[in-house]
């Protein structure tokens, strides 16, 4: 499927739920589900923003909510862009769990991706993930 709104655009699989937020034209989210409860967001920031001061604040709200949690630094490339962030490992109700956050900064704005499994689904997943990742990239040009 394809979503388009807000100026962002990318495909997501069949089945899974969108769930979006405008914040009073500040910024926009958008949320994908997975039918087993993992999920991939991106938002869109103001351009000129530091992308990694912005990652970083997500991993500051994670660190609140898990006493335990993990991060590392990382990147990925994808699309000829080098995406900036962080991969977080964290126990969530005696599960382990998977995250990673990324931005992405272009002259119309700064991307904030963030994408969360269930190790139990996180092999399986993860490439879904990283296909709607790339998908967004490639749909910016930028």
């Amino acid at each position: 499927m394809r979503f388009e709104r807000f100026g962002l655009s990318f495909d997501y699989p069949d089945g899974w739920t969108v769930d979006t937020d405008d914040a009073e034209g500040r910024y926009a989210a958008v949320t994908v589900y997975s039918p087993e409860g993992a999920f991939w967001s991106v938002s869109g920031h103001a351009p000129g923003g530091d992308a990694r001061e912005l990652s970083a604040a997500v991993v500051g709200q994670m660190q609140r909510e898990y006493q335990d949690l993990d991060a590392e630094p990382a990147a990925d490339a994808v699309a000829g862009h080098t995406l900036d962030g962080f991969d977080l490992n964290f126990y969530c109700l005696d599960l382990t769990n998977t995250a990673q956050v990324r931005t992405l900064e272009t002259p119309r704005a700064v991307y904030l991706f963030h994408c969360q499994a269930e190790d139990r689904e996180w092999d399986r997943i993860a490439p879904v993930f990283a296909a709607m990742t790339t998908s967004f990239v490639s749909a910016c040009g930028d």
